[in-house]
């Protein structure tokens, strides 16, 4: 099975449900689920890099990016399709050699372009069609975790659970 040399994730819609929640005193909040950290854990018990790339610019992502050891966290990026061009030549892969998880139009250039396509089960119609991996849960359900897990395949993943996580318990 070919595994992806890079995983990029989108955050809103992906990581949260897409809800914008502000409290009277313009307090900016944003519900992730922690079943996505186990995500990045795998990837990287597979030497993969995991990277975020969101257009919103909110110290919220890059703390959740932090706490996760998020390799590549890119905030405020106006074209998401530039950025990954340029980030394929630095690490010197492909596009093919590209994972990416997107739910909106913001993302679609980067998901007809990459080799891995995963759209989280709430995105539109015409964004779920550019997905090449089947995923079944909405964003902010554990979908980036669900997205690793189908790239990475079952054996892969409880493979890494036996040797990684259960013996480091």
């Amino acid at each position: 099975m070919r595994l992806p040399k890079l995983i990029l994730t989108d955050i809103d819609g992906v990581w949260t449900d897409g809800g914008m929640y502000y409290d009277a005193t313009n307090v900016e909040m944003k519900c992730f689920h922690t079943y996505d950290s186990a995500g990045v854990l795998f990837a990287h018990a597979m030497n993969i890099p995991v990277g975020i790339i969101t257009g919103e610019n909110t110290p919220i992502v890059q703390r959740r990016a932090d706490k996760l050891k998020v390799d590549y966290c890119y905030l405020g990026v106006k074209n998401k399709w530039e950025l990954v061009k340029k980030l394929a030549i630095e690490l010197d892969i492909t596009l093919a050699d590209i994972a990416y998880i997107g739910d909106d139009i913001n993302d679609m250039k980067v998901l007809q372009s990459v080799g891995f396509v995963g759209v989280p089960s709430s995105a539109p119609v015409y964004v779920k069609k550019l997905a090449n991996v089947p995923l079944v849960k909405n964003g902010g359900e554990g979908v980036f975790r669900e997205f690793v897990e189908a790239l990475l395949g079952d054996e892969c993943v409880m493979n890494i659970i036996k040797t990684v996580i259960l013996e480091n318990q």
